[in-house]
C-alpha cells in the first residue's frame, strides 16, 4: 500500500475526494431518475406552453365588445373551433384559446345576457380587455430546443415535472454510486442501551439515509468485530464502487484498517487529515472490480461526531462527484458570536442559525451527536478560531 502525505489540509482531502470521474451514463424512466445527476443537457422537445392559453376562467373573445356569446365551451384539452370577431365563448383555465381570439375577459369583469345572447364588460370599458390579456402566449416559458438545465444538475421532483412537461419520458443520467457500510467495533450493540461496557452504534442508523441523500445507493450494511480477517475479506470482497469503514482509522492495538488495506492493495489518496474532530480519516482507492471499474474506500472514525466530519470531508464530495452532480456554490454565514477554534487545524462546529448570523452550540465533543442533531450545518472554523462578525462556510448536516 503506498502512504500517502500525513495530516492533509482540509480544503486539499475534499479536493482529493473530488478528483474522481463520475460514473457513466445510463438511461432511467422519470420514476426512477430522481436524485440522479443530469449526464447531459435538458432540453425542451415543445413549446411551452404548446399554444395560446387561458390563464384565467372567463370568456374568450374575439375583437372589440360587447360579444355575440357562441353555445357551448372551451375546457382544458379540447380543441375549439375559431371565433369571429365580436363573438366570445366560455373558457377554462389552461384551455387552448381559439383562433382569432384576442384575450380573456375574465368570469368576474363580463356579464352575459342570456335573452340577448351578449357579453358585455363590467368596468372595462368598450373594446377592453386589451390584446393579450390574460393569455400565456405559445412559448412563453420556453421553445422547442431551448436549452433548460445543465447537466450536473440533481434531478428532483421539480425536475421530474419540467421534464415531463417539455416533452420527456427518460433521462440521461449518472449511474448512482454503490455503496456498502462497515460498522466496525466488538463493543456496538444493535439493540437496547449500553450495557456491560458495550454501547449502542449510531452510526449504523445514522448514515445510510444520509448517504442516500448525497445520491448514493447503500447495497450492504454490515457490523463487523475488531478483527483483521473479517475486514479484509469484507473490503476485498466488495463489489461496491464505494467501501464506507467507522473506526479502526487510528492506529490502537484493534485497528486494522491499514492492515486490511495494505493486504488488499489499496492505494491511500488522503492519510489523517488537519480537521477536528474527525482527523484520523483517510480515503483510500481499492483494486479494480470486474470490468476494470475503479473502487473507493473512506474510513471514518468511529466517534460519531468525528464520523460526521469525515463523512462532510470525504465522502460527501467522493459521492457527489461519483454521481455527476455539480459543486454546489459554498454558504457562509456571518458569527454572532466567536467560534472556537483549534490551534492548528480546521475546526468542524455545530452551529444554529439566528437570523441571518450562526452560534455555536454546546455538545460538540467527537463521541457527541446532540450538538448536531439540532444543528442547522456544520461551520467551517479556520484554526485559531472565527471572531464575532468574521463569515465562515457552513456545511449541511443530514436531515431530511
Amino acid at each position: 500500500m503506498t502512504a500517502a502525505p500525513k495530516h492533509t489540509d482540509w480544503e486539499e482531502a475534499r479536493a482529493v475526494a473530488r478528483a474522481v470521474p463520475p460514473l457513466p451514463p445510463v438511461t432511467r424512466d422519470l420514476a426512477e431518475a430522481l436524485g440522479h445527476a443530469l449526464a447531459e443537457p435538458l432540453t425542451a422537445l415543445t413549446d411551452l406552453p404548446p399554444f395560446d392559453t387561458s390563464a384565467m376562467d372567463g370568456w374568450a373573445v374575439a375583437g372589440p365588445g360587447p360579444w355575440r356569446l357562441r353555445g357551448g365551451g372551451v375546457l382544458a384539452g379540447g380543441q375549439p373551433e375559431p371565433l369571429r370577431s365580436g363573438t366570445a365563448v366560455p373558457i377554462a383555465t389552461g384551455a387552448r384559446l381559439p383562433e382569432g381570439a384576442r384575450a380573456v375577459l375574465r368570469s368576474e369583469d363580463g356579464e352575459g345576457d342570456a335573452r340577448g345572447g351578449l357579453l358585455v364588460g363590467r368596468s372595462t370599458g368598450p373594446g377592453l380587455p386589451a390584446p393579450g390579456r390574460d393569455v400565456r402566449p405559445r412559448g412563453q416559458e420556453c421553445h422547442a430546443g431551448d436549452p433548460l438545465l445543465p447537466a450536473g444538475r440533481s434531478v428532483t421532483p421539480a425536475v421530474l415535472g419540467l421534464a415531463a412537461a417539455a416533452g420527456h419520458d427518460r433521462l440521461t443520467v449518472h449511474r448512482r454510486p454503490l455503496v456498502h457500510l462497515l460498522v466496525l467495533g466488538d463493543e456496538l450493540l444493535e439493540t437496547g442501551p449500553p450495557r456491560h461496557g458495550r454501547v449502542r452504534d449510531a452510526l449504523g442508523p445514522l448514515l445510510p439515509p444520509w448517504l442516500r441523500g448525497q445520491g448514493a445507493d447503500v447495497v450492504g450494511r454490515r457490523l463487523l468485530p475488531d478483527d483483521f480477517g473479517p475486514l479484509y475479506e469484507a473490503v476485498r470482497g466488495s463489489t461496491a464502487d464505494v467501501v464506507v469503514t467507522t473506526g479502526s482509522t487510528a492506529a490502537g492495538p484493534v485497528d486494522f484498517l491499514h492492515d486490511a488495506l495494505r493486504a488488499a492493495g489499496a492505494r491511500l489518496l488522503v492519510d489523517s487529515v488537519a480537521v477536528r474532530p474527525g482527523h484520523p480519516m483517510l480515503l483510500a482507492e481499492l483494486p479494480p472490480a470486474a470490468g476494470g471499474r475503479p473502487r473507493h474506500l473512506v474510513g471514518l472514525p468511529g466517534n460519531p461526531l468525528a464520523a460526521v466530519a469525515g463523512t462532510v470531508t470525504l465522502a460527501v464530495p467522493l459521492l457527489r462527484r461519483l454521481g455527476g452532480h455539480a459543486d454546489a456554490e459554498p454558504v457562509r454565514a456571518a458569527c454572532a458570536a466567536a467560534l472556537p477554534g483549534h490551534p492548528r487545524d480546521t475546526r468542524l462546529l455545530p452551529v444554529r442559525r439566528t437570523g441571518p448570523a450562526v452560534t455555536p452550540l454546546p455538545f460538540d465533543g467527537p463521541a457527541m451527536l446532540r450538538g448536531v442533531a439540532v444543528a442547522d450545518g456544520l461551520a467551517v472554523v479556520p484554526p485559531g478560531g472565527a471572531d464575532s462578525g468574521s463569515v465562515v462556510e457552513i456545511l449541511d448536516v443530514p436531515r431530511l
